[in-house]
């Protein structure tokens, strides 16, 4: 495992996810202080290509174990139809 720190990791970026894009794990460092972790994302992934990339953008974030039953007790949302039919629609249309 290399360690690199910001301004390096910064200038030669490039060099650096060529090393993970072949198997390395990089920590990257802030004034020599660890605060971040670079690692490849491997073939045997359960993620879909989609849903990493979701993750990564911070659009989505993975799922913390099974559901509990007390989620199951909420009230369920009220949508009307009108906003179910848009819903579709746009989906069908590709927004």
């Amino acid at each position: 495992m290399r360690t690199v720190n910001v301004a390096e990791l910064k200038n030669s970026l490039s060099g650096y996810l060529r090393l993970v894009r072949g198997g390395e794990e990089i920590v990257v460092r802030d004034r020599n202080r660890p605060i971040a972790r670079i690692v490849p994302i491997g073939a045997d992934s359960s993620e879909d290509d989609d849903e990493a990339l979701l993750i990564a953008e911070g659009q989505l974030t993975p799922g913390g174990g099974p559901v509990g039953e007390d989620f199951w007790a909420l009230p369920a949302p009220r949508v009307s139809g009108a906003a179910v039919r848009r819903a579709l629609e746009a989906e069908r249309d590709g927004w």
